[in-house]
């Protein structure tokens, strides 16, 4: 059952990133992913009251406390360092750095996690790294670009708490219903959204929302509090070196989508690059 949580959480993850487009058309994304995230939050404890799994508040260990807290911080931290990042440097250097998230957590997994690396799983690491890489469209850059040498560090902090996050929630989740574990998570990772909201000092664009712009939002936030379910429910009985990857899975959606509400084309270079990245995420599947 847990490959078909991860499939789900590629859906929802890939309607996520179409409707937060058009919801972020007119609302500064940091704002919008604030308020995303209280969506996400409420939506999660009501699965929680649903499925009954607020009974196990009371026995959930110092252990698990302690993981589920670190990796909503890590969530937090990587948005940080990401948006740092893209407010130092390129988006077309710093994009291909944070799409590595996925490879890393697959190799934090193998260490941290004693997960097998196998031939089929290394080929697919390289498979899928490739695609990535191919994905990321290169564009011609204003010679009045910003640029300071420190967006490197930010960009590869940023990958790095991207899936340092997946490893500490793998652990989070273990002895603990997956829906509790997600809505704890989320309660840090609002706390730390909205501090980006406050230090960069976007507080007032709050005034300025309109109707439809609410209304994507409010959709993004089920969408993503649906994906972020599935995938941890998926974490909680599989291996996170292939849950993560076809959680990624989700730019298929996220293209298909983009093709029929925007009229997005992929290029040949970004077609191939996609469909190694689905070679690369099928090959995990393989016994």
């Amino acid at each position: 059952m847990w490959i078909l949580f991860a499939f789900g959480s590629a859906f929802f993850a890939g309607i996520t990133a179409v409707l937060a487009k058009c919801g972020v058309e007119n609302v500064d994304s940091d704002v919008a992913t604030a308020l995303r995230t209280i969506i996400v939050l409420i939506f999660s404890w009501i699965m929680v009251f649903v499925t009954g799994g607020n009974t196990d508040i009371s026995s959930v260990s110092f252990k698990t406390w302690v993981f589920l807290i670190l990796s909503g911080m890590a969530t937090g931290a990587s948005w940080l360092c990401y948006f740092k990042a893209l407010q130092q440097g390129d988006i077309n250097k710093v994009a291909p750095i944070d799409k590595s998230s996925a490879i890393i957590t697959m190799i934090l997994a193998i260490i941290f996690l004693n997960e097998a690396l196998t031939a089929l799983k290394a080929v697919s690491i390289v498979l899928i790294a490739a695609g990535t890489y191919m994905m990321i469209e290169k564009k011609q850059v204003s010679q009045n670009t910003n640029y300071k040498s420190s967006w490197l560090l930010f960009a590869l902090a940023s990958a790095f708490f991207a899936a340092l996050t997946s490893i500490l929630g793998k652990v989070g989740i273990e002895n603990i219903d997956s829906n509790l574990g997600t809505a704890i998570r989320t309660f840090v990772v609002l706390i730390m959204a909205w501090i980006v909201v406050f230090v960069k000092g976007k507080a007032y664009d709050l005034r300025h929302i309109d109707v439809k712009s609410i209304l994507f939002i409010v959709l993004s936030g089920i969408a993503t509090g649906c994906s972020w379910l599935c995938y941890y429910r998926a974490l909680q009985g599989g291996p996170a070196s292939v849950v993560v990857p076809i959680d990624k899975l989700s730019i298929l959606v996220t293209i298909l989508f983009s093709y029929i509400v925007f009229k997005e084309r992929l290029t040949k270079k970004s077609l191939l690059g996609l469909i190694l990245i689905v070679i690369g995420t099928l090959l995990l599947l393989v016994p």
